[in-house]
């Protein structure tokens, strides 16, 4: 959600903005909208007061046996009660109009974001590591995961495409993968473990953004709760309708979760092996700071996560994202890491300062120590990593030319001394 009184002093900057983000301008029709519900708002708001006015002094006419004024006062307050409802019904339906225009604008990017149209925009800061060397062709993990337990065809004839089964090593190791990242980001990096609940409300998915825009990527249960798509959904709403203090920020919170997505904008993109599963794991990773904080908060959140891939001692490289490929966000870091098999870089965390946009849709605020009043907290949120894609990156950089599989030195104590991976 955007602030109204910064679109109402500088509309053309807030249009420049959207701009950047391939949207059109909508600051005129914001503000017009906003002028006519405020108006309406003031004539309804001097009504109530009047109604109540002329309301008392209809007994102190009475009392001084002025009947003619009495009536007159009668006639008034009728003709506002008419008026009245009219007044909140116009009010209402342009507030809703006004929020139903502003929940649906991205995020405002910062000055130093590349302007861009896609992925093919972006722009890469630096690269981690070397690329693995191998003297035999390196396969893709969807060739090596069958004999090692990564079974798709049972994963798809009980839940259809998108859908894994996974059996004895590799369960074991996609468990050991989730229980080492928890651990990295708690013991490491000091976010604290949190349990979420998998399901939310809609007003929850409102709240981080997913609803209305992303509605069709997400799945809805019977009785109208949303599975979560991320922790970010469940962790970022623990601070909703709060106001905080200063003290408590920055609160970094992570949790290990299943993650639920429909991939409806992907049809037809990585329907082979586990890159883009319906269900899938993540560790996730949230920060509610102060605005001043936020932007060293955003490259220390990247560099938790990238002391992630460093500790499994997987080569990857850090990009900025342009305008035109960021979701929810002001500023997004993604790490992309090499894949052998493949032969290319792949996504496997995203990390993003959301600035107050968030805040303002959740209510989330916080006291300053010193001073009046209460401001918006800024939210930020990044993969600490998805354990899936995880493996994937494992299993395509540690193949051995048999077949096997080597486990990261880091990997080996959460598989209880296990250090290969053998067909």
């Amino acid at each position: 959600m955007h602030d109204l009184k910064l679109i109402r002093e500088n509309p053309a900057a807030f249009d420049a903005a959207l701009a950047r983000r391939g949207a059109e301008p909508v600051a005129g029709l914001i503000v017009d909208l906003d002028e006519r519900r405020r108006a309406v708002l003031t004539e309804l708001q001097d009504g109530q007061a009047r109604r109540n006015e002329a309301s008392k002094a209809i007994g102190a006419a009475k009392g001084k046996g002025d009947t003619a004024t009495a009536e007159a006062l009668k006639a008034e307050v009728g003709a506002l009660k008419d008026r009245l409802p009219a007044l909140e019904e116009q009010e209402r339906a342009l507030g809703e109009e006004l929020h139903n225009l502003l929940a649906v604008l991205p995020n405002l990017p910062f000055d130093d974001v590349p302007d861009g149209a896609d992925e093919n925009d972006n722009v890469e800061l630096s690269k981690w590591g070397e690329k693995p060397h191998f003297d035999f062709a390196p396969r893709e993990h969807s060739d090596i995961g069958p004999a090692l337990g990564l079974d798709f065809e049972t994963g798809v004839a009980m839940a259809g495409a998108r859908f894994s089964f996974m059996r004895g090593q590799i369960a074991r190791l996609n468990r050991a993968i989730g229980q080492f990242l928890v651990d990295h980001q708690t013991q490491v990096n000091g976010y604290t473990e949190c349990v979420t609940p998998y399901m939310i409300n809609t007003q929850a998915a409102y709240g981080t953004g997913q609803l209305p825009k992303f509605a069709e990527d997400l799945f809805q249960t019977t009785d109208g709760r949303w599975l979560i798509s991320t922790a970010e959904m469940s962790l970022t709403n623990s601070v909703r309708e709060q106001i905080l203090d200063e003290a408590v920020l920055p609160i970094r919170l992570t949790a290990l979760t299943p993650c639920f997505r429909s991939e409806a904008g992907a049809a037809g993109r990585d329907t082979k092996g586990l890159i883009r599963q319906h269900q899938f794991e993540k560790v996730e990773l949230v920060s509610i700071t102060r605005p001043e904080d936020s932007a060293a908060e955003h490259e220390r959140m990247t560099a938790a996560a990238e002391s992630a891939l460093q500790a499994l001692g997987l080569h990857y490289r850090k990009i900025i994202l342009c305008t035109g490929d960021m979701g929810n966000a002001r500023k997004t870091y993604d790490l992309e890491v090499w894949l052998p098999g493949q032969g290319q870089y792949r996504e496997i965390s995203s990390c993003s300062n959301i600035g107050d946009w968030q805040a303002r849709r959740l209510n989330a605020r916080y006291r300053p120590a010193e001073g009046k009043g209460t401001s918006f907290v800024h939210t930020l949120n990044g993969s600490g990593l998805p354990v899936g894609r995880t493996l994937v990156a494992v299993l395509e950089n540690y193949q051995q030319a048999d077949g096997s599989v080597r486990v990261p030195e880091v990997l080996v104590p959460y598989m209880g001394g296990v250090e290969t991976l053998r067909p």
